[in-house]
């Protein structure tokens, strides 16, 4: 596997994993007490934004497993469209995975579903909302994004 489409793929791990731990320090009363961070701070719209890194970085590997590259300016718009292009509206997606899975078919338009509303999500529940109000869409997001990565990688490994 090519180094920058490991790094992507690492990349989104760690963002599942920030994710994930600032959920569960937002939740944790011990932990909050062990960082000194006041019992009523929560840090959901973090667990939100990082979700939607996870999926951005995975789907940025994805797109140069296939040789295509997006940069800025309006990165974040253009590895959307690139996917979709290339991934969705071809039905190359939903063939590979219709191979990685015997048993469960996953539409590639999910995925796309789950990208977009994720890229949503990490606009308004990070600049528009207090943290607290945000603990639903927070796990939404986190599930979201541990089976988008996951996904994605079972596709990049599968091409290799």
């Amino acid at each position: 596997m090519d180094l920058m489409i490991r790094i992507y793929l690492e990349r989104a791990e760690n963002e599942i994993l920030a994710s994930k731990s600032l959920k569960r320090l937002s939740e944790d009363e011990e932990a909050k007490k062990e960082f000194s961070i006041p019992p009523d701070t929560t840090f959901y719209s973090s667990v939100i934004s990082h979700a939607f890194y996870a999926i951005f970085y995975a789907t940025k590997a994805l797109l140069l497993a296939k040789g295509i590259k997006t940069s800025s300016p309006e990165i974040h718009k253009k590895t959307y469209e690139e996917f979709k292009r290339e991934f969705v509206d071809t039905g190359i997606l939903d063939v590979k995975l219709l191979k990685i899975y015997s048993e469960m078919i996953v539409r590639a338009d999910t995925l796309l579903e789950i990208f977009k509303e994720e890229k949503g999500k990490r606009g308004h529940f990070t600049y528009a909302t207090i943290p607290q109000a945000n603990i639903n869409p927070a796990e939404e997001s986190l599930k979201n994004a541990k089976f988008f990565v996951a996904n994605i990688g079972k596709v990049i490994d599968n091409e290799a």
